[in-house]
């Protein structure tokens, strides 16, 4: 059996899959390159049989044929991270116990000495995409193992979750029809490549709908203005920290260039927002000067997305939607049935995007499922006239203070619209009196000196009086991942250090 997607390209050979540092390149050299790798990486075998290839190489080209290169052979593909130091990437390759790993020569001074250490042969990028014969390769089922990607930790040690092709075509597949995706779409891509975010939202949405998509090679608020103020890209889709860098940028331009970044911004049919809760002043400011009302959605490493905000309709501030096509949510309480209209509860998923299985946990994969296949998803959220609301994890994000259960996303919502505050992470931190004592880190802006006791009195106005921080700090910048979320546990660790104030 034929994967769709690659039957999809060799259809549309002559288009333009993939713009990058390194050229562009069409469907058909794609399928080509890809091929090549595939045949190396088989070197002689007729299937790889879900062996792991872990890689390492940098947005571009390269990236985007190894990926498809490791598909085709049979192989389990687990990007790795590149912005991740030399003792990450040993994890990964404890964890994952690949075959070999795929370097580029720009990083494989990262990986090379660690892979030595694992006996594993390091096959740099320049060797595997040299043009060559393309041998057999095996066909692959739907049910097959395609990916595994590393979830982000905030919770334990990173977990490795396996997504068949089954599980990728049903994502892409619910995100194009929700999303209006077609092959007239332009989409910029400077995410990392080693998260759902950037492989499946963008990446692979694009080339399944014979998209073109644009690579960055890195992140720079400026680039990505001056490549938006061309006008030709259609789609545009960032976390909240780029969109808060994307707003700095703007404010410290000249008039005439401001006007042009906005026009061109203006001209993309979606810009979406996601992997963290997007802060409401973000939202509207971001609308106000180009007149795009952000998408807000909601998805995690195990199911893909599962909400979203309409593409025709309102989009609600601090809401991320309703269930996307072919997928079913519903929320439970703490003994796992359904909460009544109105109520909190966990969020719980079920359909043909979640993912299979925690590499070689079987217990943790267990306990992740309820009955009849639903997908525990740990977060919290409410319904609110249709729309969900997410409150947060339950682990982080909601906490139990003096008896109340409250959510931290509510409050950082409140600090977040206090004039001078950029940014916050409210956590519980562990107190005899209270289970968690409510605190806050606060990012401020520099021409903004804030008042701690000042901000304070601003939440009392708006908030119950076991919500207001009792601790509040001023920090430069809040620790984050590599997808820009709060890494709260590392936010705990700073009031620990600190007397109350």
């Amino acid at each position: 059996m034929k994967l769709p997607l690659f039957e999809r390209a060799a259809g549309i050979r002559e288009r333009t899959a993939i713009v990058a540092p390194e050229g562009a390149f069409n469907f058909g050299e794609l399928l080509d390159a890809s091929g090549w790798v595939a045949t190396r990486l088989l070197a002689g075998r007729d299937d790889l049989d879900s062996e792991r290839i872990c890689y390492l190489v940098p947005p571009g080209w390269h990236h985007v044929a190894v990926q498809w290169g490791i598909w085709r052979s049979g192989g389990l593909a687990v990007p790795l991270a590149t912005s991740h130091p030399a003792a990450e990437l040993a994890y990964v390759l404890d964890d994952a116990s690949p075959e070999a790993v795929v370097a580029h020569p720009d990083l494989i001074d990262r990986v090379s000495g660690v892979a030595a250490e694992r006996q594993l042969p390091v096959l740099q990028t320049p060797a595997l995409l040299a043009e060559g014969p393309t041998g057999v390769l095996p066909d692959l089922a739907a049910d097959r193992s395609a990916m595994m990607l590393y979830t982000s930790g905030t919770t334990g040690r990173p977990k490795g979750v396996v997504v068949t092709h089954g599980n990728l075509q049903a994502q892409v597949s619910s995100l194009s029809d929700a999303w209006g995706w077609s092959e007239h779409d332009h989409i910029l891509l400077h995410l990392p490549l080693h998260h759902v975010h950037g492989i499946t939202n963008i990446l692979t949405s694009a080339l399944w709908n014979g998209a073109t998509c644009e690579i960055l090679s890195r992140f720079n608020a400026v680039d990505v203005w001056e490549r938006l103020s061309r006008g030709d890209c259609t789609l545009y889709m960032a976390v909240p920290t780029v969109y808060r860098r994307l707003l700095e940028a703007w404010q410290r331009a000249d008039p005439a260039t401001r006007e042009a970044w906005s026009a061109g911004a203006l001209a993309c049919r979606l810009m979406v927002s996601g992997s963290a809760a997007l802060p409401v002043p973000t939202l509207e400011r971001w609308q106000e000067i180009t007149g795009q009302r952000l998408l807000e959605r909601y998805g995690m490493t195990e199911i893909g997305m599962a909400l979203s905000n309409p593409l025709n309709g309102e989009r609600r501030a601090g809401h991320v939607g309703q269930p996307l096509p072919g997928i079913d949510v519903r929320l439970v309480d703490e003994a796992g049935r359904p909460v009544a209209a109105g109520a909190e509860g966990e969020i719980q998923v079920r359909g043909p995007t979640v993912f299979s299985t925690y590499w070689r946990r079987e217990q943790e994969t267990q306990d992740a499922f309820a009955e009849e296949d639903w997908f525990n998803t740990g977060d919290q959220a409410v319904v609110e006239d249709g729309a969900y609301r997410i409150l947060g994890r339950a682990s982080v994000d909601i906490l139990k203070t003096g008896g109340e259960k409250i959510s931290a996303l509510e409050i950082e919502d409140v600090l977040r619209s206090y004039t001078g505050v950029v940014d916050c992470a409210v956590v519980g931190v562990p107190d005899a009196d209270w289970g968690d004592r409510v605190c806050a880190a606060v990012v401020c802006e520099a021409s903004h000196p804030l008042d701690v006791d000042a901000l304070r009195g601003f939440a009392r106005e708006r908030l119950a009086p076991y919500k207001v921080p009792k601790q509040i700090i001023l920090v430069d910048a809040l620790p984050r991942n590599a997808m820009g979320k709060v890494t709260k546990p590392t936010v705990v660790e700073l009031f620990d250090l600190r007397d109350v104030d």
